[in-house]
């Protein structure tokens, strides 16, 4: 349920990333509220992927869902 979850709020964000040339894969939901991403495209190597996961990715997965603790890039 809550890999449902989040792959809709995940919906919300990849507009912003594809305009820059890249894009969020959702790799795993930890019953833990850990949620692992891989940046990928222009993301995946961009210096400031690290603000995009934190303030972006990480920020409006928390407000979406509660029981997400952090978001971490593989």
């Amino acid at each position: 349920m809550m890999k449902e979850q989040v792959e809709k709020a995940l919906k919300k964000i990849r507009p912003a990333l594809q305009r820059d040339g890249g894009d969020v894969e959702l790799v795993e939901v930890g019953e833990d509220g850990v949620v692992k991403v891989k940046l990928t495209g222009a993301c995946g190597g961009c210096p400031m992927s690290t603000i995009t996961l934190k303030q972006g990715i990480e920020r409006v997965l928390k407000q979406e869902i509660d029981a997400i603790k952090e978001v971490v890039a593989v």
